[in-house]
């Protein structure tokens, strides 16, 4: 039977294991923390080497659309998880399908590398360390790396003149848990993604003013549509996407309007270059 190494046991890592059993394959997860969840397990401090969450995430895709295919999610959560419901459904999820005996947790992989037999081919050679230092070395058929991509902050410092005189507070949203230590602060928010729109809004309810600060703008789309719609839930019908093919340049300008009506891009000084 061919045995697969995968390492992580977040979102990716448990679909692996899940894949790798439907196909009729032997998956040994090792997980270099204490539990499964990956990103979407909130730690009150951040952990170096680690994907790290703010309290007051929540999910900007539906449940609808983010679920797994053979297992939806339970009725009664909302249609925009929170993460600790996010971590609910990943529990459930492993839970169902008894993924959790194939994963040694607190374990670190510390290398991965080709086998030194080559007429074997495709064999992998992972070594890892236990909780305990404990050492040990492994040879498997393929290895699954299922880390995700948000462990190391950018912090560019060099772009920012006069920051090492600064005597306030700076640091990535990486470090961001809550607004705490920031009630009655003036606060810049440099980028308008998905987290910075989010922290902005978070630390407005406390501080004395909060910037948030754009280079290039954005369309700002809520996660409620027409109706009370999950937004990622419309314009998904086979009229809908037979019109996007054949008359794009039509389809984007009414979607700018329908985003223009509810504020004007312009006005607000967000209007991007970008269509």
């Amino acid at each position: 039977m061919t045995n697969l190494a995968v390492i992580g046991a977040g979102i990716s890592g448990l679909t692996s294991i899940k894949s790798c059993l439907d196909e009729g394959l032997e998956p040994t997860c090792f997980e270099s923390s204490h539990d499964i969840g990956g990103l979407w397990r909130f730690k009150e401090e951040p952990e170096p080497g680690r994907a790290n969450i703010y309290f007051s995430v929540i999910l900007n895709s539906s449940k609808e659309r983010m679920a797994f295919s053979d297992f939806p999610p339970p009725a009664e959560l909302p249609n925009n998880m929170h993460h600790s419901e996010v971590l609910q459904y990943l529990r459930l999820y492993a839970q169902a399908f008894n993924l959790l005996q194939h994963i040694y947790f607190q374990t670190t992989v510390t290398a991965v590398s080709k086998g030194p037999d080559p007429a074997v081919e495709g064999q992998w050679v992972v070594e890892t360390e236990g909780r305990d230092g404990q050492r040990q070395t492994h040879v498997f058929d393929a290895v699954m790396v299922c880390t995700g991509h948000f462990t190391k902050p950018h912090l560019p410092l060099q772009d920012f003149p006069g920051i090492e005189t600064f005597e306030g507070r700076y640091f990535h949203t990486w470090e961001y848990c809550n607004a705490e230590g920031l009630q009655r602060k003036r606060v810049v928010v440099i980028g308008v993604g998905g987290s910075g729109g989010d922290i902005a809004v978070d630390i407005s309810r406390v501080a004395e003013k909060v910037y948030l600060s754009s280079r290039s703008g954005a369309w700002v789309v809520s996660r409620v549509g027409q109706g009370g719609i999950p937004v990622d839930m419309l314009g998904n019908s086979r009229m809908d996407m037979m019109l996007q093919k054949f008359f794009p340049s039509w389809s984007v300008r009414t979607a700018e309007k329908k985003l223009n009506d509810v504020f004007d891009h312009r006005l607000y000084g967000l209007k991007p270059d970008h269509r």
